[in-house]
């Protein structure tokens, strides 16, 4: 039986997740609630948190659930200023929200191309934007970015959010060293073919079955709280001196 950490430094603090309600962003929510953690989530999915809630284990502190388009940034920054308010200044911002929704090269839009990138990457931008104040006055905090080994591997569908999540390493590497200075960690926290609910659903077929027998070093499925336990390490002291790098959990695949 696996035996997993527990942090000390994440009891009490505040943890900001945006995309919470489902897939990964609920293993999010539930690790680090289980922790100790002060944890309030963002979705545009009222249902899914509703059950999310309703599941979770009893902890430390109840997590909060505000409903935000992260797309809009007017409701995102209020939304962040309420959250601040209710859970304490942001010490961990996870930006997880993200659509990987299938689409072609010769059918895309302007409007379909603006409303990828505002929910793959620009959401990432202005959060990170609003919550790096508090963490100044914090004396540090973790923000972690969410990517993919999608773009890495020249995966075909999805060519905007193969840009977006790339373009998710630059805005890391832009940033390392201005927030380094106030002891601000910014790092990318990277999924291979995390299998959840809507994975199964729409795209794990016998084919892609063979697929991850054939490129994962690691035997089995890769699951969202693999990802969310490298987002504890993340948010705790324990990466303290950590920034600016990708942290890849994928199974061996990339």
């Amino acid at each position: 039986m696996s035996s997993f950490a527990t942090y000390p430094s994440l009891v009490d603090r505040a943890v900001l997740i945006t995309g919470g309600a489902t897939g990964i962003g609920a293993a999010f929510v539930t690790q680090f609630a289980q922790q100790g953690a002060r944890v309030a989530f963002l979705d545009i999915d009222e249902k899914g948190a509703a059950a999310l809630r309703a599941a979770l284990p009893d902890t430390r502190h109840a997590p909060i659930f505000l409903r935000c388009d992260v797309t809009d940034v007017e409701a995102l920054r209020a939304s962040i200023a309420e959250a601040a308010s209710r859970v304490g200044k942001i010490s961990v911002l996870v930006n997880n929200a993200a659509n990987d929704r299938r689409h072609r090269l010769e059918d895309t839009t302007v409007e379909e191309f603006e409303q990828s990138i505002a929910v793959n990457l620009r959401h990432q931008y202005f959060a990170t934007q609003a919550v790096v104040p508090g963490m100044r006055e914090l004396g540090g905090g973790s923000v972690i970015c969410l990517g993919s080994t999608g773009w890495m591997i020249k995966n075909a569908g999805y060519p905007m959010y193969a840009m977006a999540k790339s373009a998710v390493h630059g805005l890391v590497n832009g940033l390392a060293r201005e927030l380094g200075k106030d002891r601000i960690r910014i790092n990318v926290l990277v999924p291979g073919w995390v299998i959840t609910d809507k994975q199964r659903e729409l795209w794990l077929d016998e084919a892609g079955e063979r697929e991850i027998q054939q490129k994962q070093c690691m035997p089995g499925y890769l699951a969202a709280d693999d990802l969310a336990r490298a987002a504890l390490f993340l948010g705790a002291d324990d990466s303290r001196m950590c920034t600016g790098h990708d942290f890849i959990v994928d199974g061996g695949w990339a």
